[in-house]
């Protein structure tokens, strides 16, 4: 009975795509108008390849955002040494630019399609992939549903699951246990996520860590590197990065405060969405703040206060210039960012109260000293003050940060090694269009 009734509930789920489709290109175009899609490639969010799919096995590697994506590029570089071509979906202007960043030589990257019948099945059509790899908790019907028709064999790396989505889930027990039980394998960060995941139906369930531990730092040229820190000399220098809306006056009003302690002090100024620059820059000239925008090509001089860095491709150059970083999203309701990047390259991390999406990372951090927590705006030019006040302090957060790395380090080889068994024959496939050669 539960399975008829789980049944008959994504069957109208996938008949309420079906009736909406038509609607769809109308809500894309709102999200073109809000900078949320690129207008080249609209046509990837229908299923429509941009790219003609290469000859052998393919992996499709999905990653729904850019924290997503970058956890996974060391896992595409290893599968994509083996020999499958593999391809990077994902569901943001953003995270597409950090793809073409960052991804691996070899990989092919794509807009995910919509989760709705004609979008996924032209995509499945055109890719036609042997293995699907989905991160963290990316659990679309209509998807799930079509990979398991095509008996693709279904991969998620990385699984997490709130108390609460469990909860959420609960509620809908079998249409849950219908989804969750056509993966062929779910790798959970931990025995938390794994016991909520094996509750719901997934299985076989293996906890082999988070990925993000052993994320690639980012990459900077050292020519940019030796620029910048000559360019900012022997100032004192703070880094505010991945900022949101409504941090940006925060970290101007910490700077207008640490400036006057602190003189000649620098403020390194990242915002998560590279396309603000504009609004950020006239916003801080009002305040009579003196700003070099890196979008535009201008130099830090003598007399700017602010590097506003709207690029992206570049966190890992700031993070190397700086002993002291507060990670954004966390002074407002946003979930938070990342510290991983920021400790892999041996800077001080300060964070506001909303970190309800890296939890259990500022949980770890916070309780040995690796990051330290400002409770709101007012309070964050005192807590970079007493860092930039006290180099030894900064530098032993920063290695607190580096030893937790080091102590969680070992979820890529685990990773690996579970879903070595789907790649196998896959790379032999590889090996043997190679020895063939060309047709």
């Amino acid at each position: 009975m539960a399975d008829a009734v789980a049944r008959s509930a994504l069957a109208f789920y996938r008949g309420l795509g079906r009736l909406a489709a038509p609607t769809l290109p109308f809500l894309m175009r709102g999200r073109l108008l809000a900078g949320k899609e690129d207008r080249s490639r609209l046509g990837e969010r229908f299923g429509r390849a941009g790219l003609a799919r290469p000859a052998g096995p393919l992996v499709w590697v999905h990653a729904a955002s850019v924290g997503e994506a970058l956890s996974v590029m060391a896992l595409i570089e290893r599968i994509g040494a083996g020999g499958p071509r593999v391809l990077l979906t994902t569901g943001t202007v953003t995270s597409a630019r950090i793809a073409a960043a960052r991804a691996p030589a070899g990989t092919l990257h794509q807009f995910a399609p919509l989760d709705v019948a004609p979008a996924i099945t032209r995509f499945l059509d055109h890719w036609r992939p042997d293995l699907a790899i989905f991160v963290e908790s990316e659990v679309w019907p209509v998807t799930v549903g079509e990979i398991a028709r095509r008996a693709i064999p279904h991969i998620v790396v990385n699984a997490r699951l709130s108390v609460r989505s469990a909860q959420r889930w609960s509620h809908l027990a079998g249409v849950a246990g219908t989804l969750f039980g056509r993966f062929a394998l779910v790798l959970a960060q931990s025995e938390a996520d794994a016991d909520r995941l094996r509750g719901l139906g997934a299985g076989p369930v293996v906890v082999t860590g988070n990925l993000k531990y052993d994320a690639m730092a980012p990459h900077a040229e050292a020519q940019a590197v030796a620029e910048l820190r000559h360019a900012i000399g022997d100032r004192p220098v703070w880094l505010a990065a991945n900022t949101h809306p409504g941090e940006e006056e925060l970290v101007a009003d910490a700077h207008a405060v640490l400036a006057h302690r602190f003189p000649g002090l620098l403020t390194l100024l990242v915002p998560r969405h590279p396309e603000r620059g504009g609004a950020i820059r006239a916003a801080l000239a009002e305040r009579g703040l003196t700003v070099a925008q890196r979008s535009l090509g201008e130099a830090v001089g003598p007399e700017t206060a602010i590097l506003l860095a709207d690029t992206l491709g570049e966190m890992g150059l700031f993070y190397r210039v700086s002993p002291i970083a507060f990670v954004g999203a966390s002074l407002v309701a946003r979930g938070g960012h990342s510290p991983i990047e920021a400790a892999a390259l041996n800077t001080a991390v300060l964070h506001g109260p909303h970190v309800d999406n890296q939890e259990d990372f500022y949980r770890a951090f916070d309780r040995i000293g690796a990051s330290a927590l400002v409770p709101d705006g007012a309070h964050l030019a005192e807590a970079v003050g007493a860092l930039m006040a006290d180099p030894a302090a900064a530098a032993a957060m920063a290695q607190a940060g580096a030893r937790i790395l080091d102590q969680n380090r070992g979820s890529l080889d685990r990773a690996f090694a579970a879903i070595e068994p789907f790649l196998a024959p896959l790379a032999a496939r590889a090996a043997e269009g190679r020895a063939r050669g060309p047709e």
